[in-house]
């Protein structure tokens, strides 16, 4: 029996990865035993990104929201459920899912999920959105910073104008709220505003855009990160864009990257930025522009206790310093998914503080505080009293894998290979290290 599944075991993990539906199974904990190839394309993140992580750390979602989640609790299927949801990156993701617990010798174990993406039918069928349904205004833009205060200017200036415009910034800077802001600044207001999401747009897609373009309305089109078509999309999209001389209509594009670099990798078709580069708007990354940071903490803490009655109204001088030493890779959006996780796990507290950081992001920062112990502890002194043998190795411990940490920056795979463990028995270690 066991020889014949050895035999089997490579046709199932080809047929695993091949597989035309995102399949991801985890275990009970919530860690992921399984991540094929298809749900790294629907989700976008890459294997390093998920292990030694709970989904729930992954993505912006509660628990009572996860379909895994659920069957892992209920310990019953859950089948043709429709979920929407976040991950990391800030991209909305909406796929089918069939969700099944997973049993040995009549024990739960875990559960896996099979998906299926339909995140680009569901842009395509919801819209177009109406203005009335609260998109972003300039005021409502954080704004304390020259670099965004220049930003904010020059976007109303387009919008003034009403000529194409292109948005040029990292993922999670905001591009999409500023195309908002741009459509609901017109001088000539528009009744719509449509999105097409490039990142999962086809050929239907695309057709079916023309449609919607002809049908006389006045409309925003923001077509979100049009880098990431295919060329021939890119070209079929300037086709239709320059069929004829659009009335009534503004058209916003965003990009990630600087447009001289992408157009010279190949990733970006010259004539397609050229049509929307009348304004081209470079948004800063939130590492470049820090004075944000805490009026834009302000106002989320402001309309988080007008909506749900919060009682958080600041953060501590720790928590501030270290949000303004942190580079913030996922920039604005990853501030507001942090945001997002601390208060909806606060109750009475009314200031955010340093204990009330989830793990993942204090491992980003070095979890341990530096001034609590130095190399000259470790020194056996004449005037000191010795620590028991126990409690100087776990000492010693707590140290030197602190300092391993902060020279990898925090990467938990690197600092384990430097150390010559797994990532498991480092994890675990950092576990016992906080428990002491």
């Amino acid at each position: 029996m066991q020889k014949s599944i050895d035999f089997l075991y490579p046709f199932y993990i080809f047929a695993v990865e091949q597989a035309g539906v995102g399949i991801h199974a985890i275990d009970k904990q919530g860690k992921t035993i399984i991540y094929n190839k298809k749900m790294k394309q629907i989700e976008g993140l890459a294997l390093e990104d998920i292990q030694d992580r709970t989904i729930v750390e992954l993505f912006n979602f509660e628990h009572d929201e996860s379909t895994l989640l659920k069957v892992l609790q209920s310990g019953k299927e859950l089948l043709n459920v429709k979920q929407t949801y976040w991950n990391r990156n800030g991209i909305q993701i909406t796929t089918i899912n069939d969700t099944y617990p997973i049993f040995d010798q009549g024990k739960l174990i875990g559960a896996v999920e099979l998906s299926q993406d339909i995140t680009a039918l569901e842009n395509l069928l919801h819209q177009p959105v109406h203005q009335s349904q609260d998109l972003t205004t300039f005021s409502q833009l954080t704004a304390a910073s020259n670099s965004m205060k220049t930003v904010i200017a020059t976007a109303k200036k387009a919008a003034e104008a009403k000529l194409p415009v292109l948005l040029i910034g990292e993922a999670g800077t905001g591009k999409d709220l500023l195309a908002q802001c741009i459509h609901s600044e017109l001088s000539l207001k528009n009744d719509y505003f449509y999105t097409l999401h490039c990142q999962n747009s086809d050929s239907l897609t695309i057709n079916r855009l023309y449609e919607t373009l002809t049908n006389d309305e006045s409309l925003t089109l923001f077509c979100e990160r049009i880098d990431l078509l295919t060329m021939p999309l890119q070209q079929k999209l300037l086709d239709i864009l320059t069929k004829k001389e659009w009335k009534n209509l503004q058209f916003i594009a965003s990009i990630g990257d600087d447009p001289v670099d992408l157009i010279a990798s190949g990733v970006l078709l010259k004539d397609l930025y050229y049509f929307f580069a009348s304004f081209a708007i470079q948004i800063p990354p939130l590492r470049k522009r820090k004075k944000d940071i805490m009026p834009f903490i302000d106002a989320y803490l402001t309309k988080r206790s007008a909506q749900y009655k919060s009682s958080l109204a600041g953060v501590t001088p720790e928590i501030e310093k270290i949000f303004n030493h942190y580079h913030w890779p996922g920039n604005m959006r990853e501030l507001e998914f942090l945001l997002d996780e601390i208060t909806s796990l606060a109750t009475t507290e009314t200031m955010i503080t340093y204990e009330m950081l989830p793990l993942h992001f204090r491992l980003k920062n070095g979890d341990l505080n530096d001034d609590t112990i130095g190399f000259e502890d470790f020194i056996v002194q004449r005037d000191k009293d010795l620590l028991s043998l126990d409690q100087y190795l776990r000492e010693a411990e707590a140290y030197y894998v602190e300092k391993a940490l902060k020279l990898y920056e925090g990467n938990i795979t690197k600092t384990a290979q430097a150390l010559g463990m797994s990532r498991q028995s480092l994890q675990y270690r950092l576990r016992k290290i906080k428990e002491s």
